[in-house]
């Protein structure tokens, strides 16, 4: 079944790799079922909601790999949830309330101490005219319940299995604030209505909202869509991700040199029963993704394990898919070059550290070398080979050298490493000699 389904973040901040995971899931089941994706703006809170940020979050899933079937404001929506609320009142499923978010509170307190449920007492289904008349005297305006059905709702969940709520436990929840404006339940339910959303796919933080939007899908509409609820994203030491924590966004990673198929792979299959690993392409990652495979657990995020995945698909990169970004950072050498330091990093940008070492001069934090080297060098300096260099120079100077100093192994080799890069560690020295040249290689041997 061609399943349309929907990502709707609110355009308050940047999006993070907990924001990544259910665009990437839903975009994947959308690709798997030939379906349809919808990008939806949560942007009914015009304080905090920004343009910048929603061209942002669309330039963050273009990078990800994800192209929307479909592009969506609920800004521009407004009219249709105001005509739906004017239908539940009419139906007597929208009733309004006065309490003061502190009378609420101290209601919720004493329910507590009696060591029952802090669930809403319904005060607001039976105002009198003159008690609604006396708040709205005191310049009160009313808040807006939906009025629950209280009987068990159960859902077959895609992820979670078979899902149960007891509605009788549950506050009727508020639709509409004091001033106008609406929460994020009944536009989301009248938008996945009249946009056919077929499956519902988000985090688990929503599991306890499902039941009431049940009750309002079939309400409104007479059924309900499928519901899948999947782990969330926690850092490393445990806490849940926040749009404040900027280390973590997408568009950080982006600007760090993360490969976008190295974090969508992360952010899918961290946390279910397939190992993270490196994968072709987004249809392999769609071709391996499944809901049931999805844990119930939470999902640990860490940056180290980010690199490690990042560079392995570094590391069987062909040139072909790197040369325009190579030649954007001013690194020549072409595929002999990638072939030669492909393997020693960990993102792309690095590239340009090792074009540096070849063609300027040695880093800033060149390792010092060994005075006691100094005659190991002079003899260095008298074997090295004329030009041209290629492949094998590297192999017929180290011999020279060993016959000729009798050094083996890392004493015959790491001078040479740190002399010349100034590391000691990096590329295979036989395929990035030639790139540091002869004039090179003996003024740092000097």
């Amino acid at each position: 079944m061609a399943e349309i389904v929907r990502f709707a973040p609110s355009p308050t901040g940047n999006i993070h790799i907990g924001n990544a995971r259910p665009a990437l899931i839903n975009w994947l089941v959308a690709m798997k079922t030939d379906g349809q994706f919808i990008l939806r703006y949560d942007d009914t809170d015009q304080e905090r909601s920004r343009r910048e940020y929603a061209d942002n979050i669309a330039e963050d899933l273009a990078w990800l790999g994800i192209k929307p079937d479909r592009i969506e404001r609920q800004s521009e929506r407004m009219g249709l949830y105001d005509s739906v609320a004017d239908r539940l009142r009419q139906m007597g499923r929208l009733y309004a309330c006065y309490e003061t978010p502190d009378e609420l509170d101290r209601k919720r307190k004493r329910l507590r101490a009696r060591g029952l449920p802090p669930v809403y007492d319904r005060t607001g289904l039976n105002l009198t005219a003159e008690e609604i008349a006396a708040y709205e005297a005191e310049g009160r305006k009313p808040h807006w319940r939906f009025l629950l059905d209280q009987k068990t709702i159960r859902w077959e969940d895609g992820i979670r299995g078979e899902q149960s709520i007891e509605c009788d436990s549950v506050s009727d929840p508020v639709l509409v604030r004091e001033d106008g404006t609406y929460l994020y339940t009944l536009p989301s339910v009248i938008d996945d209505i009249d946009m056919g959303v077929t499956y519902v796919i988000r985090g688990d933080d929503h599991v306890t909202n499902t039941a009431v939007q049940i009750q309002l899908f079939e309400l409104l509409s007479g059924k309900s869509p499928k519901f899948a609820h999947h782990n969330l994203i926690i850092n490393a030491s445990g806490e849940g991700l926040s749009k404040r924590l900027g280390s973590l966004s997408i568009r950080t990673m982006r600007e760090e040199g993360y490969e976008p198929l190295a974090v969508a792979i992360f952010a899918v299959l961290n946390g279910t029963s397939d190992p993270v690993q490196p994968l072709a392409d987004m249809e392999a990652l769609a071709d391996l993704f499944a809901l049931d495979k999805v844990s119930r657990s939470a999902s640990k995020f860490d940056m180290a394990d980010l690199g490690h995945l990042n560079a392995r698909i570094l590391h069987e990169t062909d040139f072909a898919s790197v040369e325009d970004r190579l030649k954007a950072m001013g690194v020549a050498g072409g595929e002999s070059f990638w072939h030669a330091v492909r393997g020693n990093i960990e993102r792309l940008p690095e590239v340009k550290a090792w074009w540096h070492v070849a063609h300027e001069g040695l880093p800033s934090d060149a390792v010092v070398r060994d005075p006691e080297d100094a005659d190991f060098y002079a003899r260095a300096i008298a074997l090295l080979p004329q030009e041209p260099w290629d492949a094998m120079t590297w192999k017929t100077w180290t011999t020279a050298l060993k016959t000729e100093t009798g050094r083996k192994g890392k004493s015959l080799f790491m001078p040479l490493r740190v002399a010349l890069t100034g590391y000691s560690h990096g590329p295979e020295l036989a395929a990035f000699l030639p790139f540091i040249g002869y004039q090179r290689t003996l003024d740092r041997l000097s």
